[in-house]
């Protein structure tokens, strides 16, 4: 090529940058602070393309069988985006197998009889947090919703909102549920892993610290708990370390990593830091999960697609993805 087709490529290049870069969004922006390019979360595959010189498109991910075990809707007592009947609706348009329906304060295991009957063809489950509302430690809660009609109480969370940890991090003022005392388990919560155990439900650790998710997770095993998952344990106030959370699953547990922790200002973590613990760790005891359901960010299947692309471009696998999307999750819930 002579120096002046060579200089005119340059000059094509340079001012279909500058447009790319005037038309390019505001939160895409923001997305292109990261230090080096193998960083960028590319928002469409033009700029894939033409800033990191790729070859080939990114395919949008199916969701033909995602498990979201994390998901928030109404109705509640917080605003929520969408209400369960909606939400399952276009989880089911858009081919996911199943949804955990999550509330800080309110059992859920009804809602999912209820939303089961009136869209078929979805797996839907429901569970219970035990906040303040449902008495906290509450074994009497526990059997109650294993109870329910149609069975589909599945997961139990440890507190969340209300927990001691999560208290003491926000530095709040106010009651509080804890978990343990001097180190040790209390006897409430022995007794609620008991319960878990025989009605084969799942224990999610919630907001406890990345200490008691430990002591919870050995005390499950040695009370017969099969289905254990930490709670977005990278996410403020749990703040598990990558060597604590190669110990909980070296233990049994799976680790949630919900897409939820990568949105909104003042994040604590990006992208590289779930993809640094996922390797750590290793997809095979990792779960991804949405933890939406809050106005402003995404629809859950929405939020689904981008967290999926966001990871395809860091090199994650089809198999690694699916592992953590779909087989991780059903292992989780006994599904088939």
């Amino acid at each position: 090529m002579s120096h002046k087709l060579r200089l005119l490529a340059v000059l094509v290049v340079s001012c279909a940058t500058r447009c790319l870069a005037q038309q390019t969004s505001e939160s895409w922006l923001q997305r292109f602070s990261a230090p080096n390019t193998d960083q960028i979360v590319f928002s469409d595959d033009a700029e894939r393309v033409l800033l990191k010189g790729l070859p080939g498109p990114l395919s949008e991910p199916s969701l033909a069988g995602v498990v979201d075990i994390h998901a928030h809707c109404d109705p509640d007592s917080v605003p929520r985006s969408i209400d369960a009947l909606d939400l399952v609706r276009l989880a089911h348009d858009r081919g996911m197998r199943a949804l955990v329906l999550k509330n800080h304060s309110d059992p859920t295991a009804s809602l999912a009889y209820l939303v089961r009957k009136e869209i078929p063809g979805i797996e839907v489950f429901g569970g219970i947090v035990l906040n303040r509302t449902v008495g906290g430690i509450n074994p009497a809660a526990v059997e109650h919703l294993s109870a329910v009609k149609g069975g589909w109480g599945r997961v139990v969370w440890m507190p969340t909102n209300d927990a001691e940890n999560q208290v003491r991090y926000s530095k709040e003022n106010r009651p509080f549920v804890p978990v343990s005392h001097h180190g040790n388990l209390l006897p409430e919560v022995q007794e609620v892993l008991r319960i878990i155990a025989k009605h084969r439900l799942v224990l999610a650790t919630g907001h406890s610290s990345a200490t008691e998710d430990l002591m919870l997770i050995r005390a499950a095993r040695s009370a017969g708990v099969e289905s254990i998952v930490v709670t977005h344990p990278m996410s403020p106030p749990v703040n598990m370390s990558i060597g604590e959370m190669k110990e909980a699953a070296a233990l049994g547990a799976y680790l949630e990593f919900t897409y939820s922790g990568l949105l909104g200002p003042g994040k604590p973590l990006d992208l590289g830091d779930y993809v640094t613990a996922i390797r750590a760790v290793g997809p095979e005891h990792c779960i991804l999960s949405s933890d939406l359901g809050q106005p402003g960010n995404p629809l859950h299947p929405d939020g689904w697609v981008t967290f999926l692309q966001e990871l395809q471009a860091r090199a994650f696998t089809q198999q690694e993805i699916g592992q953590m999307s779909k087989v991780n999750p059903a292992k989780l819930l006994n599904l088939p």
